[in-house]
């Protein structure tokens, strides 16, 4: 029988609270109430109202708090409802439950707290987002290629809805995969844009590619190898497991430290609502990206970090923008740029190619994701251009390394750098929240 705290406020009558207690009790073991507030239908608050403990504190989160520590519970039932406790409200304290590893149980809705199916032996770093497009990949690479620099040898382990059937190691850290490597492989019918091969080849480290289906508010997934691709990126004996989290999916693996990802221009309903406070709880590190203009307009910004910074003011935040680097020469060319970015991001991503990798940028395509108006705009520029640079993401592989064989255009593939924005040094932060990983390893009790 498991063990619940049921969450009770003051709108209902104390024998009707009391009732349906009783009928809990006759599923459950009810180890306590918390009361959330409220004063129309109580004059007595205490257990002999209610006929279990009750736990009263400086507001409802600190009481859940004192529940959790003192009885342990598996579960909170909330017996609560409007006007004590809002959807909004709701939605904190669940985070706040899932935080701890506890179900939070309503009249119409279960949220259950992701499971680490696994916990490797190896030392793991997630990187996970709040969403989809939100620069989660290339902060991976990003993370993976300055670690590997400084002597660690470490796996990433990917997953995406276009990942392997089975988990597929690549050892991007003895070969170095080409576009026509990455063509012939779609042709397969692998997704060859997936995040494993996009952080082999930028980052040049070995990877372990994963899938996965469907999507909870908390970052569950229904359907995933995940759990079967750890346990191989743990038999390769690395000393560190970066764990790469899909759109706002978490890995099913253990994390020993964690980066989490914003962006900066879908404001701070992601991180202060919904089970935004609970992504926040994980992370020991937060990277703010597309945090310059006109991807985030005046003062939205500000309202982000001030919102990061009010759920967890013991974490670092670091506000990035992305630039793109070819990795290989694309000087001189008359180049077709193709990117999943938003279309008022082009002029700026065009101008830094053409300053920093000396080409001469005909036209940008931000349809890297809409595979249709991709093929008109690559027809439509056909002839301007004699050479394609494409970001490894969505359809740069199928489509555009595609057209660019048809059309006799060599395409080079491009990587996204995030770039400190307040002058801090994100390699700095990154080998930091990496040491702290393996600190937490180090001290926890075997694996699984």
């Amino acid at each position: 029988m498991s063990r619940v705290v049921a969450l009770i406020d003051g709108e209902h009558y104390p024998p009707v609270v009391r009732f349906a207690l009783t009928a809990l009790s006759a599923e459950h073991q009810v180890a306590a109430a918390v009361f959330l507030g409220g004063t129309e239908k109580v004059d007595s608050e205490g257990a002999e109202a209610y006929g279990v403990p009750l736990v009263r504190g400086e507001s409802a989160e600190a009481s859940m708090l004192a529940a959790i520590e003192r009885y342990e519970p598996d579960a909170f039932f909330d017996l609560s409802d409007e006007p004590v406790v809002s959807a909004s409200d709701r939605f904190r304290l669940a985070s706040l439950a899932l935080e701890h590893g506890v179900e939070y149980h309503g009249a119409d809705f279960v949220f259950t707290p992701p499971r680490d199916r696994v916990v490797p032996c190896t030392p793991t770093l997630g990187v996970i987002g709040t969403g989809k497009r939100v620069g989660k990949t290339a902060v991976s690479a990003y993370v993976a290629r300055e670690l590997k620099s400084s002597g660690i040898d470490l796996v990433v382990l990917a997953m995406g809805r276009g990942g392997p059937g089975e988990p597929e190691v690549i050892r991007g850290d003895e070969v170095a995969l080409t576009t026509s490597d990455l063509l012939e492989l779609a042709r397969q019918g692998k997704h060859a844009s997936s995040d494993n091969y996009e952080d082999a080849v930028m980052s040049r480290v070995t990877t372990v590619g994963c899938r996965r289906c469907g999507g909870g508010l908390a970052g569950e997934t229904f359907f995933s190898n995940v759990p079967d691709g750890a346990r191989v990126a743990d038999a390769l004996g690395k000393e560190l497991m970066i764990l790469e989290g899909s759109g706002a999916a978490i890995p099913p693996v253990h994390a020993d430290a964690t980066i989490l990802v914003v962006a900066a221009s879908r404001g701070t309903g992601y991180v202060s609502d919904y089970f935004g406070p609970y992504r926040m709880s994980r992370a020991d590190l937060v990277v703010v990206a597309f945090a310059e203009s006109p991807m985030v307009k005046p003062g939205e910004l500000d309202a982000l970090i001030a919102a990061i910074r009010a759920e967890r003011p013991d974490v670092p935040v670091v506000p990035t923008t992305f630039r793109p680097v070819p990795i290989e020469s694309v000087e001189g060319r008359r180049v077709f740029f193709a990117t999943t970015a938003p279309a008022m991001a082009a002029p700026r991503l065009a101008q830094h190619l053409e300053e920093e990798a000396g080409c001469k940028v005909v036209a940008v395509s931000t349809y890297l994701s809409n595979r249709a108006r991709l093929r008109e705009e690559l027809q439509k520029h056909a002839g301007s251009f004699d050479m394609i640079v494409t970001e490894l993401k969505a359809a740069a592989i199928d489509v555009v390394a595609a057209e660019g064989e048809a059309l006799g255009v060599p395409v080079v593939l491009c990587d996204n750098v995030p770039v400190a924005l307040d002058g801090s040094d994100l390699s700095e932060h990154v080998r930091a929240v990496a040491a702290t990983a393996q600190r937490r390893s180090a001290s926890r009790r075997g694996c699984r």
